[in-house]
């Protein structure tokens, strides 16, 4: 839709094409001095009001600019501080995982030593319980050592003995018959071995 002063200059140009060329020029025209100014008069009056009215379409574009830019503005901060709180919240939960795993790791590396503690402390008891052991048996080794050595040293000195008393007996006997000392002697070696059932081995 064209203004008001556009039409007006629509007739003007329409009105300028209508008039007769001056004889002789190719430039001038014949005007009749009261339409063209009349033409212009109204323009003049029409100005103003169309530039009112443009200043308030202009003004009202303003207003929806300056409200489009409000609004726009409005919605940026609202992206922004939810980008924030998002980020914000992102923050936090990779410190809480970060956290947790340090927690965790921590905790892994505690047990691990503790484990590791408690295995070094097993095979130093169960070493020294091992020792303690060969130790007890070795000493047991050596008390049954010491006391077959002692048991068989006092069987063969009681061996010893006997013998030698055996011997004496005999000589003793052969004193009191010293003419039957052969048969007296094989007599008494007879009765010994009828009274035992076995000899007596002398050594």
């Amino acid at each position: 839709m064209s203004s008001k002063i556009e039409q007006l200059i629509d007739e003007i140009e329409e009105y300028i094409d209508g008039c007769k060329p001056q004889f002789m020029s190719s430039t001038n025209i014949i005007v009749n001095r009261e339409e063209i100014e009349g033409l212009l008069r109204e323009l003049r009056m029409k100005t103003p009001e169309e530039i009112k009215r443009y200043q308030k379409i202009i003004s009202n574009k303003e207003a929806i600019l300056n409200d489009a830019r409000t609004k726009a503005e409005a919605m940026i901060n609202e992206a922004t501080a939810h980008t924030n709180e998002l980020v914000s919240e992102h923050e936090v939960m990779q410190q809480a995982y970060e956290h947790a795993n340090r927690i965790v790791e921590d905790a892994t590396a505690q047990a691990q030593e503790i484990v590791d503690k408690a295995m070094m402390e097993a095979n130093g008891v169960r070493q020294a319980a091992m020792q303690y052991m060969d130790d007890m048996l070795d000493h047991l080794e050596q008390i049954i050592i010491a006391s077959t050595q002692d048991a068989t040293t006092h069987y063969e000195n009681l061996v010893g003995a006997m013998n030698h008393y055996h011997e004496i007996i005999l000589s003793n006997r052969n004193e009191l018959h010293p003419a039957e000392e052969q048969p007296v002697e094989a007599s008494a070696e007879n009765g010994a071995e009828n009274a035992t059932g076995e000899s007596l081995d002398i050594i």
